[in-house]
Formats: structure tokens, C-alpha cells, sequence
């Protein structure tokens, strides 16, 4: 049997988004899938931990809370913690609706590549 895939040929560049919100979501798939991304999403820490555990991915974009009525963050910390065990190189961006300095600083200090504040 011949291998007809193209080594030559790049593979496109795989994204977990993560949040507990289907619109931010899906507002995220469509941004990124128009830069050419491939997407899965996950809509709870555990979902994270499971897709991360099971596949290969370049980029994780995750939300710090995921409880209805949470802004505190932990979520999203203690879960970049196991995040770090599965995968030391994935680089993680956070995100949450509900930023101060001490929650962009903390997840930088625990592994995140990057904080973004949603609007």
C-alpha cells in the first residue's frame, strides 16, 4: 500500500477553545477558523482535561471560570495546574470577563502564555 499523504503539506494549526458560554464559543471558532484554525471547544474543566488528554493541540484558549455566578478565577487556575501535568508545552491563553491585575498575573505565574479580557 502507498502513502499518498504530502509531507510538504502543512497541517492546519489546531485550537481548544474553552468556555462555559456557547456564544463566546462559537464567536471564537469563527475567528479563528477564518485564520485558518482548526477548532474543538470544551465547555468545562473536565472537557478541557479530556480533549487535552486525548489529542494533540497548538494552542489553548480557555475562560478562568466555568460555575454560574464565579469570577473568582480558581477554575481556571487550579485547572491550568492540571493542564501542566498532561502537556508542560502547551501554550494556554486565559481569558475571563472578569479581570484585575492579581487574576492576570497569577495564571502567568502558573504557566499561561498569555491573558486576555473579555469585553
Amino acid at each position: 500500500m502507498t502513502d499518498t499523504s504530502d509531507a510538504s503539506t502543512p497541517r492546519p494549526t489546531r485550537a481548544l477553545i474553552a468556555d462555559d458560554q456557547a456564544d463566546v464559543l462559537e464567536a471564537l471558532r469563527l475567528l479563528l477558523k477564518g485564520a485558518g484554525y482548526q477548532c474543538e471547544q470544551a465547555r468545562s474543566p473536565a472537557a478541557v482535561l479530556t480533549a487535552a488528554e486525548a489529542q494533540h493541540f497548538d494552542v489553548l484558549l480557555m475562560d478562568l471560570n466555568y460555575a454560574r455566578d464565579t469570577t473568582s478565577g480558581q477554575e481556571g487556575l487550579d485547572l491550568l495546574g492540571r493542564l501542566q501535568a498532561v502537556d508542560a508545552t502547551l501554550p494556554i491563553v486565559v481569558m475571563t470577563a472578569w479581570g484585575s491585575v492579581e487574576l492576570a498575573v497569577e495564571p502567568m505565574r502558573r504557566g499561561a502564555r498569555d491573558f486576555i479580557q473579555k469585553p
